[in-house]
């Protein structure tokens, strides 16, 4: 029998906070603490299945290209375009699998991402080869994708019960993961799903007090995709308004090292072969769906990819300066999900391009920042009609048919333009949580409950967690706790 420790429960906010927007409440039940319910089907096993049904949605939705081929322009007209068998052959993995390492290497990606592509690719090739051993033809780029799709099924698993630990008492919101169409739709492109997950679990490890850790896992995520680093400014602006700075010494040091040591072997053995990435990310045009093609593709202007360097740069420095004002002027801290959704968030928005597997980037942060069904399906509604219009565009770009069987141009303008105002539109409900606490679902629920096994007011926030303001850029007086 459970001990009275066990029986966490929480009151409904709606009827204290009457004003505060709350429509629902996450379902809870007598035993709330993620892995208490002492049934077969607990939260975990409830979300990998939910996981296991869309992923098998997904499997569909792709099944025209893997059966029939991916070539333009069916894979737009299908929706079912992979970076996966487009770099099979362009960047050599069906001659060699470790073709990233070659000294005439042409993939331009991280290295960790190189190494991922490696494994698979070399595992792809023994498989083929053990399947033509036994009398079966298979296609080597066919494996290679059907491996990655595994891989991200796995990962996106895995990504969903971490998040429904860092949601703590509110578990069930990790559901918007489980059967996010984002996911569905765009998470079996490239490999973003595995930066995902050393983001998530480098959040997990931070709110377990594992400082070294948690840096570790940015280090290693940066080696995959950038925007696992953002995570240390979600720190800093913690750090400096409580003036806690043990958590971010501890995990900058670590994400440092950790890069460095994936990085410098190629690095000193191989410089071109590492370098590709870095020149190809500094001297790129602006890309697919970015506001800076849009812009282009609506004006006709032309902006050159150094150019451009500067402007997206200094955008995204400017951008973060102005979320670290708002961190520290905020009349309560503000909770480290919602500080980093704001970074990764401006830096999709000011970025050089905006492809449509980014939305994985953000699903995991929106359900950990805003937890609310009706925003999570009005940006997935937005960001699955740019999934279509982007496939539509380069349709038109590579069919060769007349342009009245064509979708018009203005079509995809106005879906970035759609994309970029569901994006603003969930920083604005953001912002109006973090200025106005009684707004914020995750404090509210947290606010009913005495538990100790709970968080106070930030279930990510490790040392911040229920800390003292200590520097606020305001001239009133600070107010340690959120008030009722």
């Amino acid at each position: 029998m459970a001990s009275e420790q066990n029986l966490v429960t929480a009151k409904d906010p709606r009827g204290k906070h009457s004003n505060s927007g709350h429509h629902r409440v996450a379902p809870r039940g007598k035993y709330t603490v993620a892995g208490r319910i002492r049934t077969f089907f607990n939260p975990a096993r409830v979300l990998i299945l939910l996981v296991t049904i869309a992923a098998i949605i997904a499997a569909v939705l792709k099944t025209p290209c893997r059966t029939g081929g991916w070539g333009a322009p069916e894979v737009y007209f299908a929706g079912c375009y992979a970076d996966w068998t487009g770099l099979w052959t362009s960047r050599g993995f069906a001659d060699d699998p470790w073709a990233p390492f070659r000294f005439d290497s042409g993939f331009e990606y991280p290295i960790l991402i190189a190494v991922i592509a490696s494994v698979l690719a070399w595992l792809a090739h023994a498989v083929a080869a053990g399947a033509e051993s036994l009398g079966f033809e298979v296609g080597t780029n066919v494996v290679f994708y059907d491996l990655n799709f595994l891989a991200v099924v796995a990962l996106w698993m895995f990504v969903t019960v971490v998040v429904a630990k860092l949601a703590s008492i509110r578990y069930w919101d990790a559901a918007m993961v489980a059967v996010a169409p984002g996911i569905i739709f765009a998470g079996f492109i490239n490999w973003d799903m595995w930066a995902v997950a050393f983001m998530v679990t480098a959040m997990w490890a931070l709110a377990k007090h594992r400082y070294a850790l948690a840096g570790v896992l940015v280090g290693l995520g940066a080696a995959v995709k950038l925007f696992p680093l953002f995570l240390l400014g979600a720190i800093i602006v913690l750090a400096i308004r409580t003036r806690r700075y043990y958590p971010l010494l501890i995990t900058a040091a670590s994400a440092a090292i950790a890069w460095l040591t994936v990085n410098l072997p190629l690095l000193v053995f191989n410089p071109d072969a590492w370098a590709v990435f870095y020149e190809y990310s500094s001297t790129r045009e602006p890309g697919w769906s970015s506001i800076w093609h849009a812009y282009t593709t609506a004006t006709g202007a032309d902006i050159s990819g150094d150019e451009l360097a500067g402007w997206a740069f200094w955008s995204f420095v400017i951008a973060c300066a102005a979320i670290a004002v708002v961190g520290l002027t905020t009349r309560h801290r503000p909770r480290l999900a919602q500080l980093l959704l704001l970074i990764v968030a401006v830096f999709i928005l000011v970025n050089k391009v905006y492809s449509p597997q980014f939305v994985l980037w953000l699903i995991p942060l929106i359900v950990l920042a805003l937890p609310n069904w009706r925003d999570f399906l009005i940006f997935s509604t937005a960001e699955l009609l740019h999934f279509w219009a982007i496939w539509g565009y380069l349709s038109g770009q590579t069919s060769g048919f007349d342009s009245q069987h064509l979708m018009d141009d203005t079509i995809y303008v106005g879906a970035v333009a759609l994309h970029v105002t569901a994006l603003v539109y969930l920083m604005i409900r953001v912002l109006v949580d973090m200025y106005d606490p009684i707004n914020d679902p995750v404090r509210t629920t947290l606010e009913e409950t005495t538990h100790p096994l709970l968080p106070k007011d930030d279930p990510l926030g490790a040392e911040f967690d229920d800390a003292d303001d200590a520097f606020a850029l305001r001239s009133r007086r600070i107010q340690p706790r959120l008030e009722a």
